[in-house]
């Protein structure tokens, strides 16, 4: 029974050691993955958050005053059409008053 203890013994050691050795390859792995990950997004060039929401705010507030100014362009288009209307209708001329 003994010798079958020792032998049960060892295989746990060996199979510890390989346990070990495999999580260090896994870290590797792992270290490794992430590292090309990096650089592939560093290589996409792409914004970070807070630059993508600062534009954001840019662009809304352009928006916002796009829509003022188009709500003024309309208002002065249509007072130029009541004016161009109002220089188109003939005027009343008065007859000048006959002497008697």
């Amino acid at each position: 029974m003994q010798v079958d203890n020792r032998f049960l013994d060892d295989l746990a050691r060996v199979a510890n050691g390989a346990t070990g050795a495999l999580s260090g390859v896994r870290e590797e792995v792992e270290a490794l993955v992430r590292q090309r990950a990096e650089r592939f997004l560093a290589d996409m060039d792409l914004v970070t958050r807070d630059e993508f929401e600062a534009i954001k705010a840019v662009a809304a507030k352009a928006r916002l005053e796009q829509e003022a100014l188009e709500a003024r362009v309309a208002a002065l288009e249509a007072a130029l059409f009541d004016l161009q209307k109002s220089a188109l209708k003939p005027r009343r001329t008065r007859k000048p008053a006959t002497s008697v």
